[in-house]
């Protein structure tokens, strides 16, 4: 991927949306979802307070360490490799909460982490 930033392909899906029985909730760090938000592509299977069209960015030179939290000391349990896909769904402070894809896995980097917005 050569853009670090490149226009989501997500939309909001048409129609009523509901879930017809329990889902198991998965793992941390597996699925994009949290109890307040959650990948717009997991709408029809996973409950959510809010879903969110990503921002698709692309990772930085030194690749990206996923952690469970937005802590430097937080354990690494995920590297995404320099100029993956890095689908950005909150950010908060120095931190940004994404995933390559909505099959996860899903995790705090750094912002610093991700390449520079081309414009």
């Amino acid at each position: 991927m050569s853009a670090s930033r490149v226009e989501s392909e997500y939309a909001v899906p048409a129609g009523v949306l509901g879930l017809k029985g329990p889902v198991e909730k998965p793992a941390p760090g597996t699925l994009p979802l949290r109890g307040d938000l959650a990948h717009i592509a997991l709408a029809g299977s996973h409950l959510a307070a809010h879903y969110v069209i990503p921002h698709v960015h692309a990772v930085g030179p030194a690749g990206a360490g996923l952690r469970l939290t937005p802590r430097g000391d937080a354990e690494v349990f995920a590297t995404l490799p320099a100029g993956s896909r890095f689908e950005l769904l909150d950010v908060a402070g120095e931190w940004v909460w994404g995933c390559p894809g909505p099959q996860g896995p899903s995790g705090w980097c750094r912002a610093a982490e991700l390449a520079p917005a081309e414009g």
